[in-house]
């Protein structure tokens, strides 16, 4: 295939280029775009070089199948652009999921959504709900799943690149106080913040969102888990009340979960479930350095929940760069040319 990465130099641009080349994925040209300002730069494909075109004017005739992983705002206007020239359009970004007209999938969960894309563009999910979603689907299809509760950890890499930098700037700030068994943090000069309102070492900041002005105080991460939930699963009146976190970890998003179902489930039906569902993979004690580098959502911890007729409690891990982002845009382009073959 004719395969173009849109976001090439990015962080998900660098996993995506990464786990084509693993998963050895087809592709007899590839292009690289990227924003005016990454122009020109080459990078590696395979054994040989490319070089890096600016999207905004670059010639998109020829591409079948665009990998794109930009701002929503440049999505909005550059996705529809690569649908009309010809190509089939995997967008990261959050500017398409909600449109009833663009499938929003998860290949484990709800690949037949593929089986219609009028607009040419398939929308892949929020790194945080997609943690989640090969994990609650099979436990939804054997009880009816009725009301999601979520805290969420998110590591810093989800918010891009900067806020890996200022994570790794202010631990470096209170390296040498390692050994002082009374530090707390409060005391450190840390390095002025860029993307977070307060400092993320040695913290947690549960308001590091943008509030959405629609009466709930829910941020927008929180309302993105809420919708994106139930179109993926296909239940439009699912209850989701949730909570995102950002915490002082580099790679793998965790989440607790409460869920709610029309009928029972004990914890070990649901186990036995787990243990076969594609996408997971059962862990004692899952943790986002375990989970860092990996594919699958570790899933552990399952037990009856109080306070409820039907309901579990279980703690799900995920790699929010590659099951969260790029593996993800990858998985439904090998689907997209399974059924084309």
């Amino acid at each position: 295939m004719r395969v173009a990465i849109v976001g090439a130099t990015g962080q998900v641009g660098v996993v995506l280029r990464s786990i084509l080349m693993e998963r050895e994925f087809p592709v007899d040209q590839m292009r690289y775009l990227a924003s005016s300002r990454s122009a020109g730069t080459i990078l590696p494909w395979g054994s040989g070089e490319i070089v890096v075109e600016d999207a905004a004017i670059a010639d998109l005739s020829g591409i079948e199948l665009a990998l794109c992983s930009a701002p929503a705002s440049v999505s909005r206007e550059l996705s529809p652009r690569l649908a009309g020239a010809g190509a089939v359009v995997i967008d990261n970004s959050s500017a398409w999921r909600m449109d009833a007209d663009v499938p929003l999938v998860v290949p484990e969960v709800n690949a037949e959504a593929l089986n219609s894309i009028p607009k040419g563009i398939v929308a892949n999910p929020n790194c945080t709900t997609m943690v989640a979603m090969p994990v609650i689907k099979p436990l939804h299809d054997a009880a009816g799943l009725r009301r999601l509760i979520v805290s969420t950890y998110q590591a810093v890499s989800g918010g891009g690149l900067e806020a890996v930098r200022e994570l790794s700037d202010q631990l470096a700030k209170t390296v040498d106080r390692a050994a002082d068994l009374t530090f707390s943090g409060s005391a450190v000069d840390f390095p002025p913040s860029s993307v977070y309102s307060a400092p993320i070492a040695h913290n947690v900041l549960p308001l590091q969102y943008i509030i959405v002005e629609d009466g709930s105080l829910d941020t927008d991460e929180e309302v993105k888990y809420r919708n994106e939930s139930r179109k993926i699963l296909g239940i439009p009146d699912l209850s989701v009340t949730c909570t995102c976190v950002r915490v002082p970890v580099f790679t793998g998003h965790s989440a607790a979960i409460v869920a709610e179902f029309s009928r029972e489930l004990s914890a070990e039906d649901a186990t036995t479930l787990l243990k076969s569902a594609a996408g997971v993979e059962l862990v004692e004690m899952p943790t986002p350095l375990q989970a860092a580098g990996g594919d699958n959502s570790l899933v552990g911890r399952i037990r009856r929940a109080q306070g409820a007729a039907h309901a579990l409690a279980f703690f799900v891990v995920g790699d929010n760069l590659r099951k969260g982002a790029a593996l993800n845009v990858v998985q439904i382009a090998e689907a997209l040319l399974a059924a084309r073959s």
